[in-house]
Order: C-alpha cells, then sequence, then structure tokens
C-alpha cells in the first residue's frame, strides 16, 4: 500500500534558524512528503531533494486586470499563485499539505478554501501577533482559525492565544519541538577551575529575546565573579545594538559573539557552559515564544535554565527542579537566580541531570515525530469520511 502524499509548504526553506522544521520535515516514515517554497535557502545546510520552488509568477496583464478588478478575486489568484500551487499539487498527487507558520496561512487563505483536500497550519510563535502593516489581518486569521479542520500550535501558551482568537479547542493539537537525543549527549560539569562561570544564550538576536536583560544582569554577576565569561550565540537584527550594549556596560571582554552556529558547533558550547539564560519576553506587538528550541537543546545536555515566566518556556522548564523562573524583565530576579545556581553546586548539578531527564521524557524526536503522523493520519481519516470516502 502506497503512503499517502503530504505537501509540506514553507515560504522560505530554509532560514538557518529554522532546524526544527528541517528536523521534521525530514524525518517522516509513513507519509511521503515534499516541499513547495518560494525560495531555496540553506541548501548545503538543509539538503532535500524534494523540493517544488515557485518564485515571482509571470501573468498576462488582461487576465490579471480582469481577475483583479471584474472578478475581485484576492491577489493569491490575481498574481498567478494560486494556478501553480495548484498545479504543484497536482503533479504530485498530494493528499493533504501542511502550510508552516500562520501568517503563511492567512495567505494562503483563499486557497485553502477552495481546494478539496485538507490543510493543517502549524503556529510557532510570533505568527499569532496583531500586524499593523496589515489591515484586516486580524479577521482573516479569525477566518482561517474558523475554516480550518485542524490546527498545531507549539506549546500551550499558544494554543491558549489561538482559542482566545476563537479558534475551536477541539480541532487544536500539540506538536512540540523534536530534540534528536544522540545529538545531545549528556555530561557532568566540573566545578571551574578560579571562578571561570560560563553562560550561554543562543537565539536569534530579536527584541522578545531579551538580550539587553542579559547583559545587564551578567555586568552585574561580574562584580562578584569577575572571570565569568558570556557567550551569545545567534544572529539577527539586533546584533549591532546588543554588542554597542555590551560595549556601553564595558564588558565586551567577557562576552563572545560567535555568531549563527550548527548545531554540532553550538553543542560544544553547551558542554563548555554551566548555565543558560534566557530572559524572554513579550514585546509591544505581541510577539511572544513559542518553546525555545536552543533552550531544549541545552537542557538535553544536562544545562539548568534560569529564564522568564513567558510564552511556553514553563512547560519545558519545571520550577526549581530543571531550571528557575521569574518574572518578565526582572534584572533582579535573574541574577539572585543565576547566582542561585552559581552558589549551591548540588542544586546546579541535580537540575542539570533532571532538564536532561525531562528532555528524553517529553521532547525526544522520534516520538514526537510518530505523534505528528498520528495527527496527519486522524486529519486525513476524518477528511475522507466527511466526503464520502474519496
Amino acid at each position: 500500500m502506497s503512503k499517502p502524499v503530504l505537501a509540506s509548504y514553507c515560504t522560505t526553506f530554509l532560514k538557518p534558524e529554522m532546524l526544527h522544521i528541517y528536523r521534521q520535515v525530514s524525518s517522516l516514515r509513513k507519509f511521503e512528503t515534499f516541499v513547495i517554497t518560494k525560495e531555496r535557502r540553506s541548501e548545503d545546510r538543509f539538503p532535500f531533494e524534494e523540493v517544488e520552488i515557485h518564485g515571482k509568477v509571470r501573468s498576462n496583464f488582461i487576465r490579471r486586470f480582469w481577475l483583479k478588478y471584474i472578478k475581485k478575486e484576492p491577489p493569491i489568484v490575481y498574481r498567478g499563485e494560486y494556478r501553480i500551487l495548484e498545479q504543484a499539487l497536482e503533479k504530485r498527487s498530494a493528499d493533504m499539505m501542511h502550510v508552516y507558520f500562520g501568517h503563511t496561512g492567512v495567505h494562503l487563505l483563499p486557497f485553502i478554501k477552495r481546494w478539496d483536500r485538507p490543510v493543517v497550519v502549524s503556529f510557532h510563535g510570533m505568527d499569532v501577533q496583531p500586524r499593523e502593516d496589515q489591515p484586516g489581518y486580524v479577521d482573516r486569521l479569525r477566518d482561517l482559525l474558523q475554516t480550518l479542520p485542524m490546527v498545531m500550535a507549539r506549546s500551550e501558551s499558544l494554543k491558549q492565544r489561538l482559542i482566545d482568537l476563537g479558534c475551536d479547542e477541539g480541532k487544536i493539537r500539540l506538536n512540540r519541538t523534536g530534540i534528536p537525543m544522540e545529538g545531545y549527549p549528556v555530561i557532568e560539569r566540573p566545578l571551574p577551575e578560579g571562578g571561570k562561570w560560563r553562560l550561554i544564550q543562543a537565539c536569534r538576536m530579536v527584541e522578545k529575546k531579551g538580550l539587553d536583560d542579559t547583559l545587564h544582569v551578567f555586568a552585574e554577576l561580574l562584580k562578584s565573579y569577575p572571570k565569568a565569561m558570556l557567550t551569545l550565540a545567534g544572529d539577527g537584527p539586533l546584533m549591532e545594538r546588543t554588542e554597542q550594549l555590551a560595549r556601553e556596560l564595558g564588558i565586551t571582554g567577557q562576552v563572545e559573539f560567535p555568531g549563527f552556529l550548527d548545531s554540532e558547533q553550538l553543542r560544544d558550547l553547551y558542554h563548555q557552559a554551566h548555565i543558560f539564560i534566557h530572559p524572554s519576553r513579550i514585546t509591544a506587538d505581541q510577539n511572544q515564544e513559542g518553546i525555545p528550541n536552543a533552550m531544549l537543546e541545552a537542557m538535553a545536555t544536562g544545562l539548568p535554565v534560569v529564564a522568564t515566566l513567558h510564552g511556553g518556556i514553563p512547560e519545558a522548564v519545571k520550577q526549581g527542579e530543571t531550571g528557575l523562573l521569574v518574572e518578565e524583565r526582572d534584572r533582579d530576579g535573574l541574577l539572585e537566580q543565576v547566582r542561585k545556581l552559581i552558589d549551591d553546586d548540588a542544586v546546579r548539578q541535580e537540575m542539570g541531570r533532571a532538564a536532561a531527564a525531562s528532555m528524553r521524557a517529553e521532547f525526544e524526536h522520534g516520538a514526537q515525530i510518530a505523534r505528528l503522523e498520528s495527527y496527519y493520519r486522524e486529519l486525513l481519516d476524518t477528511w475522507e469520511k466527511g466526503h464520502g470516502g474519496e
């Protein structure tokens, strides 16, 4: 019996920080999948053969005018993208489609409403925020949530946000990030010689990651532990501003900015570190975390976490067991918790062991892929029953 065919739609396949999506798409076993994308990036980092690329679509001016002004069709139709997408799905005989990110789902809503096969959209964090530059976006997002037969969320907090937007709770499934544990072995970390404590934060350099809080907390920590080091791994729009803040605080000699690293390089840094710090916070435009992937990888190696009560973080970090959590933007609280882990070797070691065990119990990659494929099967079976077994 042939496997069902799944189309995985991702506007860019893939940005460097989208390793979690690559792991998911490339690990399916019970479904055949191919990727539809507008732009192929990082091909050496994320090799995948079955990719359909459709970039800028050429369209006949007269046809476009007729569709736009006479038929009043949406942009996805009059710009020709609808037809290209339909052809790609027909060519591959797709049984269903998984659209990554809610804003992409909103863009594809006219297609989703007309296609005669089931579609699921997964939400990851920033895609639940309002978009002031797109009038009516929230209304279209609500329409999407009403239209879809199934919705996936990376965390319970995102699930609640979707419910608040009007999504039927019964159609939401948790789609956790899976971590390949063999790539993140657990190690015991001895006390550092001469007080050379190492803290690490790995993330995209954006506002919701709280990088300025990390630097201010670390600057205060250096007053008690002058040989400590902080690594801020990653890249993004706030890189220059973050480096400037380190200079203003006079701590550039103790802060490393290695840029964007691959998973093996990050693993090595996790093994060298003693604490993972991640003071996420919600932004003015309501951008929030799901569950940070780098945090899960760090915990898998046995790193205890000091972070905030934000988004999906409390779903992965058990307060007082695998890490310590404070309210968003509480720099004094963050500093106190970092000091607590540094000053109590037994607590730090026990939290690290508990973090590694928790990751293996709740975020193991194979188990999460099996759960994802069970959702696909559920959606396909329900759809076919509702459409006469077609």
